[in-house]
């Protein structure tokens, strides 16, 4: 295997070194993951930060994340924030997904709960698991939105199908409460969204902020 990321290190190297942003993003994933070359995450950051800049949207989210844990460049939450919201405005789950961590804890930017869910439905939408829950759970409790049953149910539905353990539990209390129209209701919604997934292919992701 090491010698599979080795050779797929001197294909990705000189097109990084001439600009490729995506042959950029996988040499920072060979050095953030230690994939054929010793980790190091400072390696991993300048070129995850080439291929950002470049416009390839995993590594603006990747920058995102390493500013907001201090992985291979000084803690910042404030740049966190910006590229958090470069990734999450190209369409980008994960960013969505952290920069409605940092909107709903009032991280590096002023915490707005209505502006988090949005950005948690646009990732949610788009077949991010985590997200269906915490979206889920904002409609259970009416934060950020208005309360509501039906879709707490169907976003938690989702997340839950895919082993989101908070989510099911959560869907339980929820269905307790719920009419058998509101079941059918949120039953249908579902079935019209269970076929949506989330293809990551692509360098490696730095993992989801806790939150």
């Amino acid at each position: 295997m090491a010698e599979n990321f080795a050779g797929a290190r001197d294909i990705w190297l000189p097109l990084a070194e001439a600009g490729d942003a995506e042959a950029q993003a996988w040499v920072g994933s060979l050095y953030a993951n230690g994939d054929g070359v010793d980790i190091n995450d400072g390696t991993a950051f300048g070129w995850y930060l080439k291929s950002a800049e470049g416009g390839n949207v995993q590594a603006q989210s990747n920058i995102g994340a390493m500013y907001a844990m201090g992985q291979g460049v000084a803690q910042d939450d404030e740049a966190a924030v910006r590229w958090f919201e470069r990734a999450a405005e190209n369409g980008d789950a994960h960013g969505q997904f952290n920069l409605a961590v940092l909107l709903s804890n009032g991280t590096g930017v002023a915490k707005d709960l209505a502006k988090a869910a949005r950005w948690y439905r646009a990732a949610a939408e788009g077949g991010h698991y985590p997200s269906q829950a915490r979206l889920g759970q904002m409609y259970a409790t009416g934060q950020g939105v208005e309360k509501d049953r039906v879709q707490a149910y169907l976003w938690l539905s989702l997340a839950a199908q895919h082993g989101i353990g908070t989510a099911l539990n959560a869907l339980e209390g929820i269905a307790k409460h719920m009419s058998s129209e509101e079941k059918s209701e949120a039953l249908n919604l579902f079935d019209m969204w269970r076929g949506k997934t989330a293809a990551s292919a692509g360098p490696s992701r730095i993992e989801p902020l806790p939150g």
